[in-house]
């Protein structure tokens, strides 16, 4: 009577192939946000004045850090039970808020206790939203 649980299933034959599969979406959020945030630091470090390399470079280099790390959060957030995929979020936001405002040349206690706040609030946000939505 039991053997029905026994018996392997037609999933056709790439059924065990192990391919990362990546979605569009996966691709396209880390670029858009790595996008914007390199632009929104370079414009912050112009401050009204002209453009030069190291504020491009300063948008470059930002953009693409805060892009990796949007994509590899993304790759690693299924495998994390939700307290630590929120406190990921969290900590994410915190660092980018918290680098953001230490480009417009304020102290180090106002840009790390913003992006504190903000990362406290995102935090709360998203563990809400992942408890909420828990099967």
């Amino acid at each position: 009577m039991a053997t029905h649980a026994a018996m392997p299933g037609r999933r056709g034959p790439r059924a065990h192939a192990r391919t990362p599969h990546h979605t569009s979406l996966a691709w396209a959020l880390p670029l858009v946000l790595g996008v914007i945030y390199g632009f929104y630091a370079a414009f912050i470090r112009r401050d009204g004045g002209p453009s030069t390399g190291g504020q491009v470079l300063l948008g470059l280099v930002s953009g693409v850090a805060l892009a990796a790390l949007c994509f590899a959060l993304g790759r690693i957030q299924h495998s994390l039970p939700r307290e630590l995929r929120a406190a990921a979020y969290g900590a994410l936001t915190a660092c980018a808020i918290g680098f953001l405002v230490s480009l417009t040349d304020t102290s180090v206690l106002r840009s790390s206790g913003l992006g504190v706040a903000v990362g406290a609030g995102v935090l709360v946000v998203s563990y809400y939203y992942l408890y909420s939505r828990e099967t």
